[in-house]
């Protein structure tokens, strides 16, 4: 069927929260759907959860595997899936009715590759809900509009859930494995990037029906990782001159951060990370204070090489005044 959307779900010991998150997606207004859910080996009642919605909905499909990361369960959806569109919902989220019809209309609307939207945050008691961004603005924009945007990680949530993409624009990462799929933090971005970079037009309109729950199992509030950095130096390697210092700057935050962390929690995962991330910040100083960037990124990057404990100690101070402290820090 034309313009069919396989809606793809990785779910892991999700049982807490798949019912709401299946029947929000039922629910969508836009009904050329099919609904892909990748049960990664989860050890609780998950699959037997889905395995009941396949049995009562036929446009439900189910896939049961070995644990093996969101990366490859995300991929294990994709070739799975039989639409030529496909679109992502986390199995701890929800969606408003409406939400894929929208992004459908605009797509076709605007003769779009990929079509996207703003999406809120809200935290698992109910106790707050930020908005990312709910301007209601739409902007369609050709590949290079695009990827800067998504690159600079200040316009666009990097999430994959927020999307319709057309299938195909996932073949080259597949087929020639482009994904690091160790990497649990980020890998949105990354995913993204691959896709935006295969497509020729894109559509966003700045609304927010999907639900992003914070809960306390959220990838981003575990174990300690420095995916978020090995990120930014693929994309770098990859992208294009114009977009060297954009990425630059990004690596240079990350670099800062990781050599002014605390050493309280995890101390023997953290301290040669800190070390490491030292040296390579003072070995790539020179370099970036030449880099067309922020100066405030360059005085960031030159306080944290050569006083990284005085800089820890401002930026928290700082953070803790502005009320951010618990939002991205790492402690």
């Amino acid at each position: 069927m034309e313009n069919k959307i396989s809606i793809i779900i990785p779910a892991y010991n999700k049982e807490k929260y798949i019912s709401k998150t299946l029947d929000s997606v039922l629910a969508q207004t836009y009904k050329n759907m099919e609904i892909v859910i990748v049960n990664d080996g989860s050890k609780d009642n998950t699959a037997e959860i889905i395995d009941n919605y396949a049995k009562k909905f036929p446009n439900v499909k189910v896939v049961h595997k070995e644990n093996e990361g969101v990366t490859k369960t995300r991929i294990r959806g994709i070739l799975e899936a039989s639409g030529e569109w496909v679109g992502f919902v986390d199995a701890d989220d929800y969606i408003e009715p409406t939400m894929f019809e929208l992004l459908m209309n605009n797509a076709l609307k605007y003769e779009a590759d990929i079509s996207h939207c703003g999406c809120q945050m809200e935290a698992e008691d109910g106790s707050s809900t930020t908005y990312f961004h709910n301007t209601g603005r739409l902007v369609v924009q050709n590949k290079n509009e695009a990827l800067k945007d998504i690159l600079s990680g200040t316009v666009y949530e990097p999430s994959l859930c927020n999307k319709i993409f057309k299938k195909n624009l996932f073949n080259k990462m597949i087929h020639d494995s482009l994904m690091d799929t160790s990497i649990k933090i980020n890998e949105d971005l990354l995913m993204n990037y691959w896709a935006f970079k295969e497509s020729e037009k894109s559509v966003f309109e700045d609304v927010c029906p999907y639900h992003y729950i914070s809960t306390e199992n959220s990838a981003s509030k575990t174990k300690f990782t420095i995916d978020p950095l090995k990120v930014m130096k693929i994309l770098y390697e990859d992208v294009s001159d114009e977009f060297k210092d954009m990425l630059l700057s990004r690596i240079t935050g990350q670099l800062v951060i990781y050599s002014s962390m605390s050493l309280n929690k995890q101390k023997e995962i953290r301290k040669p990370h800190r070390k490491a991330a030292r040296k390579e910040l003072r070995q790539r100083l020179k370099s970036i204070l030449k880099a067309k960037i922020s100066s405030k990124v360059k005085v960031m990057a030159l306080w944290a090489a050569i006083w990284p404990w005085s800089y820890r100690f401002v930026r928290i101070t700082h953070a803790k005044l502005k009320g951010t402290y618990n939002e991205y820090m790492i402690n």
